[in-house]
């Protein structure tokens, strides 16, 4: 039986990153050796949502993508606790509907989205639009 997920992030700049994970958000990790961190991720909930394949030119192999949101309980406050550590959002916080969704800039120079979410949870069942 499944019992758990393992999430990757693909990066330019993997140290920058995974010093990111550790010092910054405070995620406990094992090395894995060699400096390779593997990080403990707080609960997690999957959504699965449709693509349209036209829309990914190129291999055939790629018929979607895959997105990690982490998420929190008052978005605004971590935005507040991150810059106050330094971090860059490259996007302010938008609501969406079933959230309130920003980005932040990794070291390696993707986007990592973070988002306090409104729709029911898996997580919390009793939330409230």
């Amino acid at each position: 039986m499944i019992n758990a997920a393992h999430v990757v992030i693909y990066t330019r700049d993997a140290e920058a990153d995974r010093a990111f994970f550790r010092d910054v958000l405070g995620l406990a990790s094992v090395d894995a050796g060699e400096g390779w961190l593997i990080f403990a991720l707080p609960p997690a909930e999957l959504g699965i949502h449709p693509t349209d394949e036209k829309s990914w030119p190129g291999s055939d192999a790629l018929k979607g993508h895959h997105q990690l949101y982490l998420m929190c309980d008052d978005v605004e406050s971590t935005v507040r606790e991150l810059k106050g550590k330094g971090v860059e959002f490259t996007r302010p916080v938008n609501d969406t509907g079933w959230g309130r969704l920003t980005a932040l800039k990794l070291p390696g120079g993707s986007e990592l989205w973070l988002y306090q979410p409104k729709h029911p949870s898996p997580l919390n069942p009793s939330r409230a639009s």
